[in-house]
Order: structure tokens, then sequence, then C-alpha cells
């Protein structure tokens, strides 16, 4: 067969309701929704092509080539691509991101959206929206929100049907901006994957995820209201529940590190004073600082000033996964 290629670009994400915990862990059905914002200029560049030729797939990323889990796992979604498209071709798989992996900036999200569009344009296939994100999520679970543009609510659904994500406002609704404060770009130790299934094992789980819908809504209207205040809180008290889950799980998650927390009343004290701040993390220890874009350079000058910080990255609000 002549070689199928396509490249795609999406951005990572981070989560203002964070996803954590699955009810079902092949098809990576959330324990409960999810509600984000892409981040303009974290990105993953991703270039597919299907041949007849050679005998297995192939994964390069930043210039290295990729085998064991890593390779099994690209395999795995490259499967669902070529039995939704008729093909058993294998594939070339190159993937360069901006920023670093495994190190709580999602780089598994910008990652499967953007191999989630490439490859099936390259294997011919042309998905809606929502279809190309009920995929990105197979890949991982927070992929699907890159795949639509600007503020996303990932809908936790009653199944693999109506569990994908939609924009609730595009980028140019709220001019914020994320301040990523990077106080360690190494790989954590226990990948959200494996974080995801230890979720249960918290005795605090069934209460925050209990509770998600509220703070959804609290979120959901504070974003559409642009109501900055409303909007530090419920995003600060969702990061420090989903930590309190992975720091009472077993075994326990500690992703925090001593300069986290220092970012983090950092920004509670810069907020008391009246500057538009609050503070969000994934899973891992760097520390996602979100502000009014007009307020971006100042509260970055400050970020900088704190120890351990080695480097602050402004992104704004991003765009949807495309092809280039």
């Amino acid at each position: 067969m002549p070689a199928l290629n396509a490249t795609a670009l999406a951005n990572s994400n981070i989560a203002f309701i964070k996803y954590w915990g699955n009810r079902e862990e092949t098809l990576r059905l959330p324990a409960n929704g999810s509600i984000s914002m892409n981040l303009e200029g974290l990105e993953t560049r991703t270039s597919v092509t299907f041949s007849g030729n050679g005998q297995k797939d192939s994964l390069t990323i930043n210039n290295k080539s990729i085998t064991g889990p890593g390779l099994k796992r690209v395999n795995d979604f490259l499967d669902l691509v070529r039995q939704m498209a008729g093909i058993n071709a294998c594939a070339e798989v190159e993937s360069k991101s901006n920023f670093p992996a495994g190190a709580g900036i999602a780089s598994s999200a910008a990652a499967f959206s953007a191999l989630a569009l490439a490859a099936t344009k390259a294997a011919g296939l042309e998905l809606g929206e929502a279809d190309l994100s009920r995929l990105a999520r197979r890949g991982s679970g927070s992929a699907c929100r890159s795949i639509p543009g600007g503020f996303v609510e990932w809908q936790v659904g009653t199944g693999e049907a109506d569990s994908y994500a939609v924009s609730i406002a595009p980028p140019g609704h709220w001019d914020l901006a994320d301040c990523i404060v990077v106080v360690s770009s190494e790989h954590k130790a226990t990948g959200s994957t494996e974080g995801h299934a230890l979720a249960g094992t918290s005795p605090l789980q069934f209460a925050r995820v209990a509770d998600t819908p509220r703070r959804l809504e609290i979120c959901r209207n504070a974003i559409l209201q642009r109501d900055f205040d409303a909007f530090a809180e419920i995003v600060e008290l969702d990061s420090n529940m989903m930590h309190a889950v992975m720091m009472t799980s077993r075994p326990p998650l500690f992703y925090w590190q001593p300069s986290s927390l220092t970012v983090m009343q950092a920004v509670r004290s810069e907020r008391a004073k009246g500057l538009p701040v609050c503070y969000t993390i994934d899973a891992g220890p760097n520390v996602h600082v979100i502000t009014e874009k007009t307020q971006a350079e100042q509260v970055a000058a400050l970020l900088r000033t704190l120890p351990d910080v080695t480097e602050v990255r402004i992104a704004s609000v991003g765009g949807p996964a495309r092809l280039i």
C-alpha cells in the first residue's frame, strides 16, 4: 500500500476541576467530570505514517527511539485506529514536545490528542470532534480535553458513547494565563495511569467524587461569568482535594515538594493583597499559577524570585487540536 501520512499539533491543558480515578480502566471512563483550559504554546507535534513496509510500529519521541511499555501503549492505541479504518498497516510515529514529560504538565494529554488526530487522518478517517475526543480518551483520559479549544468540560457520561469533552467557552472568552512554575523537570516515579488505579484505595475518594457536580457547577459558572474570586476558591479547593486523595492512597503518592508548597503559600498571600491569582497542581510537583493575562508578567516575575524555581513559562488560552 502507498504510505499515508498526516501531522497534527495539540496543546497541553490544565484541569481546574480534576480528573482522578476511573470507574472503568480499559475505556478510561472517569470517576467524575472535569473542566480544563488548553495551554497555547505548550504543544506536541506528531506525525504518523502508515505503510506496508516494516512488521511492527515504531515510535520516536523528541528524536529518541522508544521501546517497551511506551511503544506498547502507542501500539495498542494504533490498533484502535486500524480497527476503525479496516487496515493492518504498521505505522511510524514521530512526536516532539516543547515541554517536559512526566512532570505534571499534562504531556500525555497533548501527545495522545495529537496522535488521535494524526493517526485517524493518515488512516483515511474523517472523525468529528466528539469522536476524536472519545478516541483520544482511550490513550490518556485528559487527552480528550485537548481536542476541543478554549475552556473545556469532559462530561462524565454514562458509558463509552457519551464520555467526551466539549468546549464551554472559546479561547477569547476570558483572557486568563497560566504561569507554569517549574520546580522539577524530572520524570515522576509514579505516572498518572498508575496513580488513577490507586484512587479508590483512599477513604477520601468517595467524598471527592460525590461532591464533584457541585464544584463543576461553581467552576463552570465562574468561567462563564469571568468571576475570578469564585474561580480561585474552587480551583484551589479542587486541587487540594485531589492531592489529599493521592496522599491517602495505598501506597500514598506525594507529588508535592517543599518548593511546591512555597509557591502555593506565596500565591495565597498575594491574592490576599488583591492580586488576581490562584494555584492548581496536577500529578507532579510543578505549580500552575492562574491569573489574568494583563497580570501575567508581573506574576511570573514574582514567582521567579522564589527558591528552587528553575523556570516560569506563561501560556494563554489555547485552541483545538489541528492538522498542520
